[in-house]
């Protein structure tokens, strides 16, 4: 019944999904794949914020609860298979399905846990303490997603990445 709702939607490496300053009209579940969320700076740097890969759902959350445009980007970062909802078809099944409501809590729940490790485990840390901390909580990280990337979500530069990834 639940997965009638959600249709299959196959991209790019590096598709945009969401733009910056659009509503999110769609929640994404990964069969295959990964997608980020990301800001740019005003000098056009790239600040990655979330990465989500296979089994895990994924959309710009603030826009998607209160259709407000998004602060963020939405993007396919390899060549990606999703399952996409819609926002109506979503709330519909949170509202009538006890078990979608359910993986709806633990969906929340589990990317607070994520949000709070990340904002807890950077606090203080150099960026050698950065890395290993990548390595103990996210290591698919490194192994998937290319220096720069990584580098944006610990707050380190590219360089200072490689040169610490080749010394452990």
């Amino acid at each position: 019944m639940i997965n009638s709702f959600f249709k299959p939607l196959k991209t790019n490496r590096n598709e945009i999904l969401l733009q910056y300053d659009q509503v999110c009209k769609w929640y994404y579940f990964i069969n295959k794949g990964c997608i980020r969320l990301f800001t740019t700076t005003k000098e056009g740097l790239d600040s990655s914020r979330y990465f989500a890969f296979e089994g895990n759902f994924a959309t710009a959350l603030p826009s998607f609860i209160d259709q407000k445009p998004a602060r963020e980007y939405l993007q396919t970062i390899e060549k990606s298979e999703l399952l996409c909802i819609s926002r109506k078809d979503f709330y519909h099944l949170v509202e009538t399905m006890p078990e979608f409501a359910k993986i709806y809590t633990e969906i929340l729940e589990l990317g607070f846990i994520i949000a709070q490790k990340r904002i807890y485990g950077f606090q203080g840390f150099h960026a050698l303490d950065k890395v290993k901390w990548l390595i103990e909580y996210q290591p698919h990280l490194l192994r998937r997603v290319s220096n720069r990337m990584v580098a944006s979500y610990i707050g380190i530069s590219p360089s200072t990445l490689s040169r610490i990834k080749s010394k452990l």
